[in-house]
C-alpha cells in the first residue's frame, strides 16, 4: 500500500495556507505596509491556487518595494497608500489632485486615526454629519494667523456645500472598494450610508433673444470663431482650446474632438484624452462656424507674418498672437471681461455649452442627438442636467392637448376618428 504524499512545506517568506471552516481558503503572509512597517495580510480564495497566486503577487509587489495595505492600517494610512499606489494610475492628473486635496483636508482630519478593518457605517454617518454643520474656518484653522472670525469669537458659519459633501463621501468610497476589491475588507461600509442627493447646480442658459445678442457682439472679437463655435456646437472649454487645425475638414464641414487642452501642476498646459471615450467624437460643424473659420485662418495667417521669427507654431486653431496655447483661465477672464464691454448678462464659459443643449431641446431636436453632440457618456447625464428643459416641455405639449380637447363649435360631419399616433 502506497503511503500518501506529504504536502511539501513552503518556504520562509511564502507565508501560510489553510482551508477555513466555510470552504474557502486563507492565506497569510508578512508585507510591506504604508507605513514602512512589515504587516500581516491575509487574502482568501475558492481554491488553495487562487488564495496561493494572491499572497504571491502581494509578496511579489512587497519585494518590489511596493507598499501593500493591510486591514490594521488606520484609514489615514490606507488612503495616503490609495493615493500614491491605486488612484494615481486611474485618475487623469486634475482629478487626483482634486481627490488629494479632498483627503488632506477632510477624510485624514476626520477618519484618519480609526483602524480601517473596524470602521463602520455609523462612523462614516456621524463624519459626515459633521463635515455639513462644522465650520470649515474654525475646524481647519484658517483665520488663526489673522486674527478674525472665529478666533474672535465671530464664527462665520462657512460650511461646505452638499455637493462638496457628496464628493468627499465618493472619494471615501472609491478608496474603500478598492479594498474590497483587494480582499482587505468584507464589504464597503461607506457604500452603506446614503447620503442626501445634491440639488443640481442652478444655471441660467442664455434665452435665443440673448444668444443673437452674444454672436452680434462677438463678430468684432478676436476670438469670434471660438465663441461661435461654443455656442453652436456645445464644445467644452479644454476641447475648444485643444483643437488643431488637421481636426477640421472645412470643405466637408466636420470637427474631429480627439484631445482636451488643461493646465496641470506638473506639466503646465497638456493635451489630454477627452473628458470620457464617449468625448471622443466626430461632429458636423454649423455653415456659420465655417465662415467664421476661415476667416479665423487668415487673421491667424496675418498674425504669423506680422511677428515673424517669434510666432510659435503648435498647430492650434486658437491661440495667442505670437502662436502659443491659451491658458484656459486667461479664456475665463477674457470671456468676462468681453461680456462686461459687451453689455451682456455675466454667465460662466461652461454656460454656453449649457445654452447650446437648453436651446436645441426648446427647438424639438432628440435627445440621443443632444447626447452625442455634447459627448456625454450616457443619456442619463443629458436627461438630468436638462429635466428643467424637458418639464417646461412637456407643459407646453399638456397645454397643446388641452387647447384640442376644450369644447369647440365642432363641424358635425367632422371625422369621429383621428389619425393614429405612432
Amino acid at each position: 500500500m502506497t503511503a500518501p504524499k506529504c504536502k511539501k512545506a513552503r518556504a520562509n517568506g511564502e507565508g501560510t495556507i489553510y482551508q477555513r471552516q466555510d470552504g474557502r481558503w486563507e492565506a497569510a503572509g508578512y508585507v510591506l505596509a504604508a507605513d514602512s512597517s512589515r504587516k500581516r495580510v491575509r487574502v482568501y480564495g475558492s481554491t488553495r491556487r487562487e488564495a496561493a497566486d494572491k499572497l504571491a503577487e502581494k509578496i511579489a509587489d512587497s519585494n518590489r518595494g511596493l507598499p501593500v495595505a493591510t486591514a490594521d492600517s488606520t484609514v489615514g494610512d490606507y488612503l495616503t497608500y490609495w493615493l500614491g499606489s491605486v488612484a494615481v494610475h486611474r485618475l487623469r492628473e486634475n482629478t487626483h489632485t482634486r481627490y488629494a486635496a479632498c483627503v488632506r483636508l477632510h477624510l485624514i482630519p476626520g477618519l484618519g486615526a480609526k483602524k480601517v478593518a473596524r470602521l463602520t457605517a455609523k462612523d462614516v454617518r456621524t463624519f459626515l454629519d459633521r463635515l455639513r454643520t462644522t465650520c470649515q474656518c474654525c475646524t481647519q484653522g484658517l483665520d488663526t494667523e489673522r486674527k478674525k472670525c472665529c478666533t474672535i469669537g465671530e464664527c462665520c458659519q462657512k460650511r461646505l456645500s452638499p455637493l462638496t459633501v457628496t464628493y468627499v463621501h465618493s472619494v471615501l468610497k472609491s478608496a474603500l472598494e478598492h479594498a474590497v476589491r483587494e480582499d482587505e475588507l468584507p464589504r464597503n461600509v461607506a457604500r452603506n450610508v446614503k447620503a442626501a442627493t445634491p440639488r443640481p447646480r442652478r444655471f441660467r442658459p442664455l434665452t435665443a433673444t440673448e444668444a443673437r445678442q452674444f454672436l452680434d457682439a462677438a463678430r468684432t472679437d478676436r476670438l469670434h470663431a471660438l465663441y461661435e463655435l461654443a455656442l453652436r456646437t456645445g464644445l467644452r472649454k479644454g476641447e475648444l482650446l485643444g483643437l488643431l487645425w488637421e481636426d477640421l475638414d472645412l470643405t466637408t464641414g466636420t470637427a474631429s474632438i480627439r484631445r482636451s487642452l488643461q493646465r496641470t501642476r506638473t506639466g503646465g498646459l497638456t493635451h489630454l484624452p477627452t473628458k470620457t471615450r464617449a468625448s471622443e467624437r466626430r461632429i458636423a460643424l454649423p455653415t456659420e462656424c465655417l465662415h467664421s473659420l476661415k476667416e479665423h485662418k487668415q487673421q491667424q495667417d496675418t498674425e504669423r507674418g506680422t511677428v515673424g521669427s517669434a510666432w510659435q507654431d503648435s498647430g492650434l486653431v486658437f491661440t495667442t498672437p505670437t502662436g502659443r496655447p491659451l491658458d484656459p483661465a486667461n479664456l475665463t477672464r477674457r470671456f468676462r471681461s468681453f461680456l462686461d464691454r459687451a453689455g451682456l448678462r455675466r454667465v460662466r464659459f461652461h454656460d454656453l455649452r449649457h445654452s447650446t443643449a437648453t436651446l436645441l431641446l426648446e427647438q424639438g431636436v432628440d435627445l440621443v442627438v443632444i447626447k452625442e453632440l455634447l459627448g456625454h457618456a450616457h443619456i442619463g447625464v443629458t436627461a438630468g442636467v436638462y429635466a428643467h428643459v424637458r418639464l417646461r416641455l412637456q407643459r407646453q405639449a399638456i397645454d397643446a392637448l388641452g387647447n384640442a380637447l376644450s369644447p369647440t363649435d365642432n363641424d358635425p360631419d367632422d371625422p369621429p376618428c383621428a389619425p393614429v399616433v405612432r
